[in-house]
């Protein structure tokens, strides 16, 4: 039983979905450096980044 005097810690909910965005570069890096167009290749990873990022982060709220 916990004493009611006692505060507990906070309990952290963060989830790193930064990961996504910087895995989203690099594989458009990869993929634009295959089709030769990097530009559009990192764009486009970088917009799939975010929309995962973003994903985990709602589902943790």
């Amino acid at each position: 039983m916990t004493d009611p005097q006692i505060p507990r810690p906070p309990q952290s909910s963060a989830h790193a979905g930064g990961i996504f965005i910087a895995l989203g570069v690099v594989g458009g890096i990869v993929a634009g450096l295959a089709t030769g167009e990097v530009t559009m290749g990192v764009l486009i990873g970088l917009a799939l980044g975010i929309v995962v990022a973003l994903l985990v982060w709602w589902r943790g709220r």
